[in-house]
Parts: structure tokens; sequence; C-alpha cells
């Protein structure tokens, strides 16, 4: 072809052809290679997460059938045993539900911990009914950090009266066991009422809670912080919560059992439940009114 470069009258070689398709045979190997090791990989890390989420079910299930089977054999010879046996029935009907629709480790380890809470709650019954508490539960989540109560305190706050106490009496009959409420620590003891019920609720701690807060449990031992402490954080659990975050721990936002696994049985029994407003025993708050807004 006259007037154009020698070189484009050129053909490849046997051997340059044999060279370029031998490359282009190993770069699509090495892709195929790469795409079915990763696919493998993703494959063993969906079957671990899996077997993971199987263990986690499974563990939240033992403990659900266990509370389920001390709550439908117990029942409270007492104010104060028959409000711990309400509180863990309410708790077994939130580890049920919440069992029932875990689709990930997270919400597996929740209803678990609704479970040990309630055979906490069984446990404290079973005390006061001199039945022996049984095999050490593991703690709950916050728990140790939480402290308990150690000495009998009563304060008044806008105009209300509310006791703490290291047993059960007349007068303190609502047992905690001791964990995180919507990111705050509330010691394990017995009390007048259920004051950390709202924060539970909510998600949220108010002023007013703060300042009730403060005034019970300043300078007690047993209780690993202050009232000062304790109030330091409410500026940041307040923004938290308001941004619909996990402030519970076991308790908090979406995993605090959800809204229809907060209530119970809402006033179906005679100990009143948690959410038992018109139940026999006073519900919540023992007919109180704290002045939570």
């Amino acid at each position: 072809m006259i007037g154009w470069p020698g070189f484009l009258d050129r053909r490849p070689t046997p051997e340059v052809t044999y060279t370029v398709e031998l490359l282009l045979i190993l770069i699509l190997a090495g892709a195929a290679g790469l795409y079915f090791m990763n696919r493998n990989e993703k494959n063993k890390k969906q079957e671990l997460e899996a077997s993971r989420l199987d263990d986690a079910l499974a563990d939240a299930r033992r403990w659900t059938e266990r509370l389920g089977s001390q709550v439908l054999t117990i029942s409270g010879t007492d104010a104060a045993s028959t409000q711990a046996m309400a509180d863990a029935s309410e708790r077994y009907n939130a580890a049920s539900s919440q069992v029932s629709t875990a689709a990930t480790i997270k919400q597996a380890q929740l209803a678990r911990e609704s479970a040990l809470e309630g055979m906490h709650y069984v446990n404290a019954a079973r005390e006061l009914m001199d039945m022996g508490a049984g095999p050490e539960l593991p703690p709950l989540e916050g728990q140790r950090n939480a402290g308990k109560v150690t000495e009998r305190r009563t304060v008044e706050h806008d105009g209300q009266t509310l006791t703490a106490s290291p047993v059960a009496t007349d007068d303190t009959p609502n047992y905690y066991p001791g964990g995180n409420v919507a990111g705050r620590p509330v010691p394990a003891g017995w009390y007048s009422a259920q004051w950390w019920a709202p924060a539970m609720i909510s998600g949220m701690w108010t002023a007013t809670s703060m300042m009730m807060f403060t005034s019970m449990f300043a300078g007690m031992s047993g209780v690993g912080y202050g009232g000062d402490a304790w109030a330091s954080g409410y500026g940041e659990g307040y923004e938290d919560a308001m941004a619909g975050e996990d402030m519970g721990g076991d308790m908090g936002g979406e995993d605090m059992g959800g809204g229809e696994d907060m209530g119970g049985d809402m006033g179906g029994d005679d100990g009143g439940g948690l959410f038992g407003f018109g139940g026999d025993d006073g519900g919540l708050f023992g007919g109180l009114d704290f002045g939570f807004e």
C-alpha cells in the first residue's frame, strides 16, 4: 500500500498471537479466581453470622423458657413478692415477643437480657418467700456499675415521698435488679415506687428525675458513682435519646421490648404488672404522682 507506513502491512507472528492469547487466559483466570475467592469468603462470613445468630437465639430461647416456667409456677405471697413476679411476667412477655421476631444477633441478645432481668425478679421473689434463689444468674448489662442500695433513705421531692431500701418492706415493694435505664445506671434495691419507669418508656430522663436521683443516692456506699456524676451525663443522654439511639442497653430505643412488649398485661393481673395502672397493687407508680412530664 503506497503512502502507508510499512508496519501497518505486517501481520502478527504465531508466537506473538500465542503470547497475547496466553496473557488473556491468565487475566481471565485470575479474575475468575478472585471472584470465586471473594464469593467463598462472603459465603463463609454469612455462614458464620448465621451460626452466631442461631447460637444467640438458642441462648435467648433457653432463658425465656426458663423464665416462663418460673412465672407459671410461682405466685407471690405478699405485696413485694407479688409485684416482683408481676414484673417478671412482664419481662417474660417482652422476651417472648423479642425472641420471636429477632433477626439479628443484637436483637437476640436483647431478648436474652429481658429474660435474664425477669429471672432476677423471680430470684428476688423466691428469696422473699424463703424458696431459695437457685443457681447464680449472669449479671445484667450495667448491673455491676449500677451498684446497689445499702441503706434506707427517704426523700421528699415535688411534694412526694420516695423511699429506697436494701430489703423489701411494706412501703418498698418495688424491686429493681440494677442496670442501665435510658443510658443511666439505676442501683439494685427495693423502692416505694418505680421511679425509673418513665425513662424506661420514653428512653430519656427528665430534670426532675435527675434532682431526685442526686438527693437519694449522693454519698451512699455501694453505689459506685455519685448523684452528681449520674446527673453530669444528662445532657448527652437526653440528646442521644432524642436522636433515637439505643440509650438503654437492654431497655432503650426499639430494643426496650417494643411499644407493644413493654405494656405487659396492661393491668390484666392483680399484681398490676409494670403497666398495670388499674391493678390492685397500684400498678406502675402505686398511685403516686412524681410530676413526670
